[in-house]
């Protein structure tokens, strides 16, 4: 094993297979089990009784929290699997019109969730001496009334916004030691709420998500409680050699008296503290600059990088505050040393900066599942997923994740872009009412106290489609500065002129549908590889055909019909029709669903690595791009990198070939052949090869070039020629070596003699895509020979790792080769990370792949486009 191939498997292990930091923050008691949920139209009692040990609970359901009301249905059997085939559409209260945003409807008025549903649970607390009990909720969708122990500690007009963080002083309330009720009786959002919306992207619930969506837990203190520590990082100008801290956090007189109080600091063997008086009641906050506390500007810091470009070094500020000479409260928080700015370049376009230096974003939007459960298992995976395919950044577009995901991207180097959702009431400002102002000013304020630390994240979309009118504006930006906002913002994910500050230098142009590989390259109006386009696709993303079976009801595999439609989107996305028709004309027409899944996955690499490379290669007169979307809410035929079963396809793997960080590639424009060098290093003494081979195998053309790669660099290095001879569907082969003979990069394109041409969009009805005007052909790709292809595998010790060695002995190329690793019992095992996949050998060509999969595998399954499938059995193991 090659020392590069050694070092990525290192880098993605500990996510593979146990992530540190999960567990429960120290002081916190999180109340997640031992919940139960009814409908208040099923109840008779009142909130004064069903939070009393007196009520006893009959047919209420199981439930855990976090959670939504529909959720739990699910979890508790009460409906049939809502992901599979039709029956989400056969859910009560799904009677809205397929595709439409249910967001901006009313809830069915027989609908079994358009009443308040009950949460309830029993606890135990146990506060110190004297000491106090706080309840806090980190999330509630839509408004809530909240008792204790028969006592309203708040009612639905204090508790409303999904987005919005509550604490609540329950001490009067609690019994020592005893029994404890909560019950919280929540309702679900209206149209004209500030909720979450799934947009167009897949169905929404019928209870629209409401619940208890995020964490609930108690946490205890003395009189004076501390809160919201933070810690905002200011390097020098480069190189950075000192990194000055400011600390902030809040001291809070919970008592009824006036307070002496002395706040104390460390990080690592840093120390400084700071006493201050409080008022009965009063809320303080205290702020140790790098001026009053010289120890806070450190030298040399070990700063936090993105992934691939350095290490992601994290600290612990460790805060303590002592009350009249005894501790009232402490807290951890785990930050890293890092400055996230952003400025406008030349030309306009938005360039965001870690620690000075440009940075290329290339990601995904974020979907959590539809009903909102979260899994810290899953979410391991998925970053894991997200990390393995090169890629540093993730998009929320409303339904900021949680502490623990954001955790994982700190400890990933994964960059979060967050900001609040479209196509809702969150941009009707016209409609708003005070009230709404309110409750988006104070969400804003709850979201960037909570993640400001992380240093993932990198900037807030204010606004999301349009930026909002000056009145939000004024407000979110009063918010950003009362909260040491530390990074960029801005008003909008579009290139649309905000109210006040300076233009976003973003666009948000699509497309969302299909357009072929050229398109990224020759289009500069729309969606074409210049700026940053803050959401874009090349269209459906069809699963592999184990994952449609399981989606999918066997009777409706094949045709297409409204079953997978179903499964699309919403508006103009409800339908796979041009996707199809650009296969058909591409590939041919698929002769059944096996062959439709297998042109779907080479329709996705070619597309997602072409988007991808043209950003790559074009940097930094495109800034950024955000693939929409990374993943799914639910089992989807469009927009993801990667299916809600976690197969990866197509796209996922030409996603990772064209981020690979020190890359080779090929231009659909001009014929160049670029590398493209993604470290923050430069490599001297490379060599470039490039061939062209003929369908048949026989070659036309090859060429080696040496260079040199400057740092975070584009260059082009040679042109391919048109050679006479070339069959109408051809391949091109590039390799990049380093002066050592190691191989840092592979590519393989299958070409076409017919160029792919793009029309005009049309205004309004072709917003979403380019219609394509000739199409290349590569029909001849479904008769290529069959190749012969030998397959075996070995297990490796100590990395727990599987060699998969693929050999092509024939006089046809191999091409398109998937594989799967697989359990004793036949079926493939998932996740699993592959180095490389949808493999091409030319003949003679020989191939060592490595997997990386929990359990370990005991067969690898190969299959090409034009190889057979085989099982080859994991031999004995090499040390």
């Amino acid at each position: 094993m090659n020392a590069r191939k050694h070092a990525c498997l290192v880098a993605v292990e500990f996510f593979l297979l146990a992530m540190p930091g999960l567990a429960a923050e120290p002081g916190k008691i999180m109340l997640t089990e031992a919940w139960e949920i009814q409908s208040s139209a099923k109840i008779k009692a009142r909130g004064e009784a069903i939070s009393t040990t007196d009520f006893k609970p009959a047919d209420w359901h199981k439930a855990t929290v976090p959670s939504t009301v529909v959720g739990c249905l699910v979890e508790d059997k009460v409906y049939p699997d809502p992901f599979f085939g039709t029956n989400l559409r056969s859910m009560p209260g799904m009677s809205y019109p397929v595709g439409a945003n249910f967001s901006l409807r009313k809830m069915p008025s027989d609908s079994p969730f358009h009443s308040s549903w009950w949460y309830r649970t029993e606890f135990k607390a146990l506060p110190p001496k004297d000491g106090l009990v706080w309840l806090n909720f980190e999330g509630i969708n839509y408004r809530a009334n909240v008792w204790v122990n028969g006592k309203l500690v708040a009612n639905d007009k204090q508790v409303a916004g999904s987005y919005r963080a509550y604490e609540f002083n329950i001490t009067d309330a609690v019994h020592t030691g005893a029994t404890n009720v909560l019950a919280v009786e929540v309702f679900p959002p209206e149209p004209d709420n500030l909720g979450i919306t799934w947009v167009d992207w897949n169905p929404a619930p019928p209870d629209k998500d409401m619940g208890l969506w995020r964490e609930v837990y108690l946490t205890t203190s003395g009189p004076v409680a501390l809160r919201y520590p933070q810690v905002v990082t200011k390097l020098d100008a480069a190189p950075s050699d000192k990194a000055r801290l400011t600390v902030y956090a809040e001291l809070r007189n919970a008592g009824a008296k006036p307070a002496k109080a002395t706040l104390r600091g460390a990080i690592e063997d840093i120390e400084f503290e700071q006493s201050v008086e409080l008022a009965a009641g009063e809320s303080k906050q205290v702020t140790f600059t790098p001026e009053q506390f010289p120890q806070l500007a450190f030298s040399h810091p070990k700063l936090w990088w993105p992934t691939l470009i350095g290490p992601q070094t994290l600290y612990d500020l460790k805060l303590e505050v002592k009350a009249d000479g005894e501790i009232s409260d402490h807290d951890t928080i785990r930050f890293g040393m890092r400055e996230a700015t952003s400025e406008l370049n030349a030309q306009g376009y938005r360039v965001f900066k870690i620690n000075g230096q440009p940075v290329l974003l290339r990601g995904g939007g974020w979907a959590p599942d539809m009903f909102l459960r979260s899994s810290a298992t899953r979410e391991q995976q998925e970053i894991a997923y997200v990390q393995d395919m090169n890629l540093n950044a993730i998009r929320f577009e409303g339904k900021t994740e949680s502490d623990r995901f954001l955790n994982l991207c700190d400890q990933a180097g994964i960059m979060v872009i967050a900001g609040w959702c479209c196509c809702d009431f969150w941009e009707q400002w016209p409609k708003w009412k005070e009230a709404d102002y309110d409750i988006a000013a104070q969400s804003l304020r709850d979201q960037a106290r909570r993640i400001r630390n992380h240093p993932c994240v990198i900037t807030w979309w204010y606004g999301s489609d349009n930026p909002p009118n000056a009145k939000a504006e004024k407000n979110y930006l009063a918010v950003l500065k009362e909260v040491h906002w530390p990074n960029s913002a801005q008003s909008s994910a579009s290139g649309k002129p905000s109210k006040a500050g300076e233009p976003t230098g973003i666009r948000m142009t699509g497309p969302y549908e299909y357009v072929p590989p050229v398109y990224w390259y020759v289009d500069n109006k729309a969606g074409g590889a210049y700026s940053f386009n803050t959401e874009t696709s090349c269209g459906p993303a069809i699963p592999p055909i184990e994952s449609l079976r399981q989606m999918l009801p066997a009777d409706h595999l094949w045709p297409i019909d409204d079953f997978w439609s179903y499964h699309a989107g919403g508006g103009p996305f409800k339908h796979l029709d041009i996707f199809t028709e650009a296969m058909t004309k591409r590939l041919g027409a698929a002769a059944n669903v096996e062959d439709y899944a297998r042109k779907a996955q080479l329709m996705a690499y070619d597309g997602e690595r072409a988007m991808f490379e043209a950003y790559g290669r074009n940097k930094f007169n495109s800034t950024g791009v955000i693939q929409w979307m990374m993943n799914n809410a639910w089992p989807s035929m469009i927009w993801h990198l990667y299916d809600y079963y976690l197969r990866p396809g197509g796209g996922y793997f030409g996603a990772k070939k064209a981020c690979e960080p020190l890359h080779i590639q090929y231009s659909y424009d001009d014929r160049s052949v670029v590398v493209v060098n993604g470290y923050y290093q430069e490599f001297k003494n490379l060599k470039a090869t490039a061939e062209i081979f003929n369908l048949d195998a026989s070659q036309k053309f090859s060429q080696q070039t040496n260079l040199d790669a400057g740092a975070n660099s584009s260059t082009r290095i040679l042109t391919l020629p048109v050679p006479d001879g070339l069959s109408p569907t051809y391949f091109v082969r590039l390799a990049l070596e380093d002066d050592k003979g190691q191989t840092w990069s592979r590519n393989f394109y299958w070409l076409s003699t017919q160029a792919e041409t793009l029309g005009e969009p049309k205004e309004n009805s072709d917003w979403y895509y380019t219609p394509t005007r000739q199409f290349a052909d590569f029909t001849a790709l479904s008769n290529l020979p069959p190749a012969e292809l030998k397959v075996s595998a070995r297990r490796v010790k100590p990395e727990q790792t599987t060699l998969v060695y693929l050999w092509n002995p024939g006089r046809t190329p191999a091409f398109f080769v998937r594989l799967k690793v697989m359990h004793a019992e036949g079926e493939e095992i998932l996740p699993a990370l592959w180095e490389d996949n949808y493999i091409s050998l030319m003949p003679g060509e020989k191939r060592e792949i490595s997997v990386r999969c929990a359990p370990q595998p005991r067969a690898v399954e190969a299959q090409g486009w034009n190889t057979a499938r085989q099982n080859a059995p994991i031999m004995g193991e090499i040390y």
